[in-house]
């Protein structure tokens, strides 16, 4: 059986790059198709494929080209991203190499540098040093350009996808009565959420998860049925914040630990519930409720 032999726009296309930029990786590095003989329309074959995408990936994680395509050349197996990220000697190249993946696209490689940082390092680190940095880049160029809305959109449901995976995680749950996590009144923002949930379930503490735009009647429902140990009210925006969440909660017993947290609390130095900063705050503050 012969081997399917692909066409430089086919290959672009697999490699989510331009065909000029293959006809440049064979004329500068040497990377062009096995069997291509002078007049003839270049073909690539699998491992041409392989030697390519090894490349590709190379690149995309902050490698030179030069350097990548010697790596490229040698290519006898996967390249995998646990290579790559381990090859990373601060935590800011492994920022820079997601914000170029992001930008073009490449969702397989943002999923596993993603999984493979928070196996190694944790859920906590991982965001405060890679996906915190990483939004921000993403959105200071929607602000300087008004562009790239798809990038963000995009990596938005890739992180939520791949801290939903840790989340679900809990089997033996070191809490009888799961934490209460909700982005309250028309906050449509619950990435912080998504965090703090994979976080948690890091430390063996389950949560029920009402996510965006949670309203007061929602809330007070599963306070009321669940006696949650501690609920935690997200607001990313001022108009959000509305201290009801906290104040009109109904009375059960034990009573819960009622945490906020978010930019969208204007919080008084008489402020009756705890605030927190950031989720290695919050954390703390959700173990102390659950008796850790």
């Amino acid at each position: 059986m012969e081997e399917e032999l692909l066409t430089v726009a086919a290959v672009a296309r697999r490699l989510g790059v331009a065909p000029a930029t293959l006809r440049t990786w064979d004329r500068r590095y040497g990377l062009g198709p096995s069997t291509h003989e002078a007049g003839e329309h270049r073909r690539y074959c699998p491992q041409d494929l392989a030697i390519l995408t090894a490349m590709r990936k190379l690149i995309t994680a902050g490698v030179a080209p030069a350097e990548a395509a010697a790596q490229a050349k040698d290519f006898k197996g996967p390249i995998s991203v646990e290579n790559i990220i381990d090859n990373f000697e601060v935590r800011e190249d492994l920022v820079e190499a997601l914000y170029a993946a992001s930008k073009l696209l490449d969702k397989t490689f943002v999923e596993d540098a993603l999984r493979q940082d928070i196996e190694k390092h944790g859920v906590i680190a991982s965001w405060s040093e890679v996906i915190v940095p990483l939004l921000f880049l993403i959105g200071e160029d929607w602000e300087k350009t008004q562009t790239g809305i798809e990038v963000e959109h995009l990596l938005t449901e890739i992180l939520k996808g791949v801290l939903r995976e840790k989340s679900s995680a809990v089997s033996e749950p070191c809490n009888p009565r799961p934490v209460l996590l909700a982005s309250v009144g028309e906050e449509m923002h619950s990435l912080a959420l998504h965090a703090l949930a994979s976080a948690l379930a890091e430390k063996n503490i389950s949560t029920y998860f009402l996510g965006a735009r949670t309203p007061l009647e929602a809330l007070n429902g599963v306070i009321t049925r669940s006696a949650p140990p501690a609920v935690f009210l997200w607001a990313q925006l001022p108009r959000n914040g509305d201290p009801r969440f906290y104040t009109d909660i109904p009375s059960v017993r034990p009573a819960p630990r009622v945490i906020i947290g978010g930019p969208g609390w204007g919080i008084d130095s008489d402020c009756p519930v705890a605030h927190v900063n950031d989720l290695s705050e919050a954390c703390a503050e959700i173990e102390r409720a659950v008796g850790l």
